[in-house]
């Protein structure tokens, strides 16, 4: 077929595929367009408002009013679509980066791209960990098992050989192979029966849960006190129109359906910020956790190194036999970086023995056998057994007397001095048939050692300090050699005081051991994949919370059990992916850092959202009613609402969204992740905030009525204070601790923007004719005018003091 080669498909013939036949992708039913996100604002409960007192309004003969209001849905119904475009755009572009990677041959050479990218004819590369990205049939295998459940229902994995077909979705559990492309996106078995694969998490997180209960219990009062505000109106003035129209305004006044909204949009959009620094957020509930993260394990090859090996030394033999022995007991097609530099530093003449010979017989590493041996045939009949790793595996494998076991203890001490990698490489010869299913049985010789670099990544110390000086602790588990890992892990900044705690020492603990080593030891060396899960486990029963780094399949089971799994991208398995909370797409330990950051600016930042909209909700509903209580004349109509409103809704969802953290946010402890948003705490600042904004309007009001302001020019004072007092919230909850003139050095051009715009809004709804008449304003002078932004400001004058002498937030010391 044309542009198919054993050196894959050519990439112009596959972009000539994908525009043919399109992305390699299912149908996602959760994709919203903007009709149908305006079918679903239409049943929003302030568009039931909005429209019932335009009928209202038409039915007391006010036309006008009714257009007016009827104007107002459309631009409701306009900005919360595109509001809720903004959020689904982020989102879309979350789940096209979740989507599973693929390892294709492209013009000869490897390339790692998008799931979505596979194009018909690809030469698909398949390891343990992938999942298949497309229908493909097998080209070549070595010992590849396929997990089939996800299509099949059947619980046990499936052998393939070539020639066989593999389908998209399904899971490769073992060994390698290549594959041809043969379908892809609906045109696959997976896609025919109509299953969608990679989704988002969709599960409501703690936070939402939690804004849920608020909003249905400010419903259910508002609710209350609406219908109480109908029957008081109709008992005392005799209106039942006028009544209705009165608790449809307080019932806008006091609708918290700004909540979701925040949520919605700081979510999304939150996760798309911390993508754009190279973390893929696949789990929503991640974010509010981040910033209460108090331990961060992480793995030592690519996440603090480069993850870029080099051969350095090869100590006690022949560089060429043991660089030659190393070859033949690596992959045939390797991955890992360590293969591959001692592929490239064996040469062509080990690279010839491989193509020459024949691989007979594949030992794996396994968590018992910390080594790689290969049992090898020469073409006229010589048999070779091959084997390296780790030196305490291979050591115990070979006969040495005591001289040269002393010799090789030393060569182990002096690579863990200088930070290397140490391989022990040896050989054995078998004149049987029949190849020992177990490795052990071979009578292994010592040839000597392999020492790899690998150096720590420029920016990890300064990462790590971060880190301490933010209360997080960082742990290194790795299944390297103690000294190994002890210096690596001082190079990097890690605390190493405690020591080095082995595998072999851990099982030997029970947990209340295991739990009291977790607490003083910060390096964990020769560690199993099912250790990691122990150690989790004992950070978590003693109160920590948990992000944890991991790449492979057997790495899966503890980033699951983690409150925060972070998977690799580059390197990672597609299960390792899946089980992970968040995705390092650059593998990338300063990403985790910037992650931590970011998720705790975005909790802040809502936090500030949801107690802004509480404290302005407050003065609008109070003005809804207490004018009517008091006699006084009727104060807010719907239109007046609607103003509010369009300041309250950009100003929480765009204005807090886009507020920059404060500068001490990583020199602060992590948060307590059993504290509420709305704690007892919170909601009685807000509430407090909200009504002494109330009490100033209120006065204000009741002051210009007394003083012999006309009703027009006093209802213009009364709103034009609300508005400042708005105003005056907004700038003094953007930040806990500092003041509304000390945050106004912090840029926030959607700040400047919003404000600007609403005084402006107001200046036209205040003095111009058509608008002000519109409203029922009176033009105000300019003394009443600068008297109303008085009596707003004043309003939250002792939130401000408060932040001042309220005992701060202690910054920790800095990391010794």
């Amino acid at each position: 077929m044309s542009g198919e080669a054993p050196h894959g498909l050519r990439s112009d013939e596959a972009a000539r595929r994908l525009a043919a036949e399109g992305p390699n992708v299912l149908p996602d039913a959760r994709r919203r367009g903007s009709l149908s996100i305006a079918a679903e604002v239409l049943r929003e409960p302030m568009f039931l408002l909005l429209a019932a007192g335009a009928l209202i309004y038409l039915l007391l003969g006010n036309v006008r009013e009714a257009l007016i209001l009827a104007a107002s849905i459309l631009v409701v119904v306009t900005i919360t679509v595109a509001q809720e475009r903004k959020s689904e755009r982020a989102l879309e572009a979350l789940r096209d980066l979740s989507s599973p990677r693929a390892l294709v041959v492209r013009d000869g050479a490897l390339l790692r791209i998008a799931g979505a990218e596979v194009a018909r004819g690809d030469l698909l590369v398949l390891s343990e960990g992938d999942r298949v990205p497309a229908d493909a049939r097998l080209d070549t295998t070595n010992d590849l098992v396929v997990d089939e459940s996800l299509l099949t229902g059947e619980s046990l994995p499936v052998e393939k050989q070539d020639g066989m077909p593999v389908y998209s979705g399904t899971l490769v559990v073992k060994g390698q192979g290549r594959a041809v492309v043969t379908a892809t996106g609906p045109r696959t078995e997976f896609g025919r029966i109509g299953l969608s694969l990679a989704e988002l998490d969709g599960e409501k997180s703690r936070l939402q849960r939690e804004t849920a209960r608020i909003v249905r219990w400010v419903a259910v009062f508002g609710a209350v006190l609406c219908l109480l505000l109908v029957a008081f109106y109709v008992a005392t003035r005799g209106d039942w129109l006028a009544g209705i129209l009165a608790g449809i305004t307080l019932a806008m006044a006091i609708l918290p359906e700004e909540f979701p909204v925040v949520l919605t949009v700081f979510l999304a959009l939150g996760a798309w910020r911390i993508a754009r620094d190279g973390v893929l957020m696949r789990r929503m509930p991640a974010i509010e956790t981040l910033g209460a993260a108090t331990v961060l394990c992480v793995d030592k090859t690519g996440t603090l190194t480069e993850n870029r090996m080099a051969v350095v030394d090869v100590p006690g033999g022949s560089r060429e036999e043991v660089l030659e022995l190393a070859a033949l007991a690596s992959e045939i097609d390797p991955f890992d970086p360590m293969e591959r530099a001692i592929l490239a530093a064996a040469g062509e003449r080990a690279g010839a023995l491989r193509d020459g010979w024949m691989l007979e017989r594949d030992y794996p590493f396994t968590s018992d056998f910390l080594a790689m041996c290969h049992a090898w045939r020469s073409p006229d009949g010589e048999r070779r057994v091959a084997m390296k790793g780790a030196a305490e595996t291979v050591l115990a494998l070979c006969r040495l007397d005591a001289a040269a076991r002393d010799a090789a203890h030393a060569e182990m001490a002096l690579a863990a001095e200088r930070g290397l990698r140490l391989l022990a490489v040896a050989e054995a010869g078998w004149p049987d048939a029949e190849w020992p299913a177990d490795p052990r049985r071979y009578d292994f010789r010592l040839r000597g050692f392999v020492a790899l670099a690998d150096p720590v990544r420029a920016e990890v110390p300064d990462a790590i300090a971060q880190c301490r000086r933010a209360g997080i602790r960082v742990v290194m588990i790795t299944g390297d050699f103690p000294g190994t890992a002890l210096a690596v892990a001082r190079a990097a900044g890690i605390a190493t005081e405690g020591g080095v705690l082995t595998g072999s020492e851990i099982a030997k603990l029970d947990a209340p051991a295991l739990a009291r080593a977790a607490k003083r030891v910060n390096v964990f060396a020769r560690i199993r994949p099912e250790q990691k899960l122990q150690l989790i486990t004992a950070y978590k029963a003693d109160g920590e919370v948990v992000a944890m780094t991991g790449d492979g399949v057997n790495d899966a089971p503890a980033l699951k059990a983690a409150h925060i799994g972070v998977a690799m991208g580059q390197r990672g398995t597609d299960v390792a992916r899946e089980a992970s909370a968040l995705v390092l797409l650059h593998d990338d330990f300063q990403s985790i850092v910037a992650a931590v950051r970011l998720g705790r600016r975005i909790y802040e930042n809502i936090r500030n959202a949801m107690r802004y909209l509480i404290a302005v909700h407050i003065p609008i509903a109070g003005m809804s009613f207490l004018p009517l209580v008091f006699g006084w004349p009727v104060f807010l109509y719907p239109v007046h609402v609607v103003f509010l409103e369009f300041v309250i809704d950009p100003a929480c969802s765009i204005v807090f969204e886009a507020e920059r953290s404060d500068e001490g946010v990583m020199r602060q402890p992590p948060r307590d992740p059993r504290e509420p948003m709305f704690s007892a705490r919170m909601l009685g600042v807000s509430f407090l905030l909200g009504a002494s904004v109330l009490v100033m309007v209120c006065l204000g009001y009741w002051w210009v009525a007394a003083s012999g302001l006309a009703g027009g020019e006093a209802r213009s004072f009364g709103f034009a204070s609300i508005v400042f007092g708005n105003l005056a919230m907004i700038h003094a909850t953007r930040s806990r601790d500092h003041s509304i003139f000390g945050g106004s050095r912090r840029p926030n051009a959607a700040l400047w923007w919003i404000t600007g715009g609403t005084l402006v809004a107001l200046a036209a709804s205040v003095y111009l004719p058509p608008v002000a008449d519109l409203f029922r304003f009176g033009a105000l002078s300019p003394g009443y005018l600068a008297l109303a932004a008085l009596v707003g400001a004043a309003g939250v004058a002792w939130y401000e003091a408060y932040k001042v002498f309220r005992p701060r937030r202690q910054d920790l010391p800095p990391p010794g």
